[in-house]
């Protein structure tokens, strides 16, 4: 049979897919493998490069194994995309091509204390602008969030990267030597699928680095001179959509690849909020809040980050995004399964918390690794407050799924406060969105509309489209929205809020105060430790 056919490879947190798209946003094939994750200290995540790409490499093979059986020949896919976890950060040798370290994963929170030293550094000795222009205090930090977009943080690839250059031998090395090479997950796979021929990044990823200025999209010497990383280990910074090169083995040797993109501006992109005042929300391992602002950066007031949403070709300006990022989503469901034994698949969740009508009082701050907005609050922990003899699994299901919930909506707040709008509905996808429940409980807390896709696979078709968009297949363009209304158009379902008014202010209220308690709590421990 003939076809035409756009795949994506979709590297996320814990597993990899490969999805094969037709030009209406069908799946023709996929495949997709869980890889390992290595937590070898408290706070710390980890993963092994080689096992990533082979994981991709394996997903790739399956699923054109799959459209092969069903009669299509490998070449009916013209073109491939990539999205990725952002700032998971790798690190490898020019000379060898091969790993010199595990890849510290982005909800890592060891960099607490390279975190806070740049800090001081930044109040103390200040950022140096150039021309003898040194500012520093207040000034500062306001100075390095302009340029970046981003608060210092230990969510960010550069700060990660500065830590394995501190404390990993051979990273120390291969940086003095000039041997080492940076990349974040997209820039390794594309790197390994091309025979090490290609070192870039793309433009959304290199955005949560702290190290590209967010309105030149270049690599900053202030920055660079600020983290002390030399520029000869940096990837080029490329377009979200334009062909790179090609695959240089395996069962796609010979097709493009046309789309690069972080997983969440990926999001952003296949539920085509392609118009400014549009909001996705993507609730995977954490959860991610996109808020199109168009071709402006928006400084946020209330906590949010400035980013580059997605940038449809190398001649064209980016669109940028503020966005909110909760650390812990899906995790926590996989914790209850996994670690507390609670529930046997992470869908029983659902019908667990849909046993009880509330949480019976429980609140759960669900800060594994730190609070991020808009709290940025790194020595938050975990906490469940309100336990009684009253409370079983079901209340503490429910309190799993309301701590999304509420953190969604404190998230929200500030958007709509920021973008001075009242947001009244969110399109959102992710692995979380299957169960009724925790939409409806969503719905239900922040008081707005949840528009739930039927086809939710949002991430995987951002890459595909901007991929397809590269190379005009379909006639899809990025930059002219209408050539894609053909695309994903099976329809949604609307969850809307419940919960009186009065009932839900009761309960944020109530929130509030868990996230206080639940702050500074780790300072708190490691000074215990030090006096003990």
């Amino acid at each position: 049979m003939s076809g035409e056919f756009v795949g994506s490879l979709d590297c996320g947190t814990t597993s990899t897919r490969f999805i094969i798209f037709d030009r209406f946003a069908n799946i023709v094939a996929q495949h997709q493998i869980e890889f390992p994750q290595y937590h070898p200290e408290p706070g710390w995540h980890e993963q092994d490069p080689d096992e990533i790409i082979q994981a991709c490499e394996d997903c790739i093979d399956e699923a054109v194994k799959r459209i092969e059986a069903a009669g299509y020949p490998k070449s009916s896919i013209k073109v491939i995309g990539i999205t990725n976890q952002r700032e998971t950060t790798v690190a490898w040798s020019r000379r060898t091509g091969k790993p010199l370290a595990r890849a510290i994963v982005w909800a890592d929170s060891r960099t607490k204390h390279t975190v806070a030293h740049l800090i001081s550094a930044l109040e103390r000795d200040g950022l140096d602008l150039g021309h003898g222009r040194v500012v520093t205090g207040k000034e500062a930090t306001d100075q390095l969030q302009a340029l970046t977009g981003l608060k210092l943080s230990t969510y960010f690839s550069g700060v990660k990267l500065r830590w394995l250059i501190d404390h990993h031998e051979a990273v120390r090395k291969a940086h003095e030597e000039e041997d080492l090479l940076f990349g974040t997950v997209e820039s390794w796979i594309v790197y390994r699928l091309t025979d090490r021929k290609l070192h870039v990044t793309e433009v959304s990823n290199a955005s949560r680095t702290l190290l590209m200025n967010i309105k030149t999209l270049q690599w900053d010497p202030v920055l660079l001179k600020f983290f002390r990383i030399k520029s000869s280990v940096l990837p080029k910074i490329v377009s979200s959509s334009q062909v790179y090169g090609e695959v240089e083995h395996g069962m796609l040797k010979g097709i493009k690849i046309g789309g690069l993109i972080g997983d969440q501006q990926g999001a952003l992109v296949g539920n085509k909020c392609f118009h400014q005042g549009e909001a996705k929300c993507t609730f995977g391992t954490g959860a991610f809040l996109l808020f199109n602002t168009g071709n402006d950066v928006v400084k946020s007031n209330n906590g949010l980050l400035g980013t580059v949403g997605y940038q449809a070709g190398p001649d064209v300006s980016p669109v940028y995004a503020l966005e909110g990022s909760i650390a812990v989503a899906g995790s926590a469901i996989k914790w209850l399964r996994d670690s507390m034994y609670m529930i046997k698949s992470s869908a029983d969740i659902n019908t667990l918390a849909a046993s009880v009508d509330t949480a019976g009082g429980v609140y759960f701050v669900t800060a594994f690794s730190g609070l991020l907005a808009p709290y940025w609050d790194p020595a938050a922990t975990g906490m469940l407050i309100g336990i009684s003899e009253y409370t079983t699994p079901a209340h503490i299901a429910r309190a799993t799924l309301e701590a999304t919930a509420f953190q969604t909506y404190a998230i929200l707040e500030c958007m709509q406060s920021d973008a001075g709008a009242e947001l009244k509905q969110v399109k959102v996808d992710g692995g979380m969105t299957n169960g009724d429940i925790a939409m409806q409980v969503l719905a239900d807390l922040g008081g707005f509309t949840v528009v739930r896709p039927e086809m939710r696979e949002s991430t995987a078709l951002g890459s595909a489209l901007l991929a397809g968009s590269a190379i005009g297949l379909f006639g899809w363009d990025i930059n002219k929205p209408e050539t894609l209304a053909e695309v994903n158009t099976k329809g949604h379902t609307d969850f809307v809020p419940r919960l009186n008014v009065t009932e839900r202010k009761k309960r944020w209220a109530r929130w509030q105060r868990a996230v206080e308690r639940s702050r500074g709590w780790d300072d708190h421990w490691d000074d215990e430790d030090d006096n003990s």
